[in-house]
């Protein structure tokens, strides 16, 4: 069942308050039919069945996410600025606050800055090879020395 809670303002600061709607996730998993497709992805919910036959990647991929919680493969696949702008035309409401996990915006790129050490990734790499070389350059002169 859906509840409606005030929140905030909207923005403008004028202070009107826009109230938000908040749905369980056991609603939400009800909705995973072509005829009602409803996903989260952090912690939105969007009702995204008007855009099932639009989806560049095809419905069928819509359709193995549909009733659950969408945001590790939305994140996955790179969408970019315009899809999501274009997520807010199908948003209906937020997850009930006592159904959202912690680590619920881990995956948000714009809330966290998850590449704090993608240098260590590049680094490491570099290094071995940089060490490999010496170790084969090493062996490779004391061999011909020997010889």
């Amino acid at each position: 069942m859906a509840t409606v809670e005030a929140s905030g303002s909207d923005g403008k600061g004028q202070g009107v308050e826009t109230p938000v709607t908040y749905y369980r996730l056991e609603e939400v998993a009800k909705r995973n039919s072509l005829k009602e497709i409803w996903l989260v992805i952090h912690g939105r919910v969007y009702d995204i069945t008007r855009f099932l036959n639009e989806h560049p990647g095809g419905e069928e991929v819509l359709l193995e996410q549909a009733g659950a919680d969408a945001s590790e493969s939305f994140e996955d696949v790179g969408h970019s600025l315009d899809a999501r702008e274009m997520l807010k035309q199908y948003y209906i409401g937020d997850v009930h606050p006592n159904d959202l996990k912690p680590e619920s915006d881990s995956k948000d790129p714009s809330k966290n800055n998850t590449c704090k050490s993608c240098w260590s990734y590049w680094i490491f790499p570099i290094v071995g090879a940089m060490l490999l070389g010496f170790l084969y350059r090493y062996y490779y002169t004391s061999e011909s020395r020997s010889s």
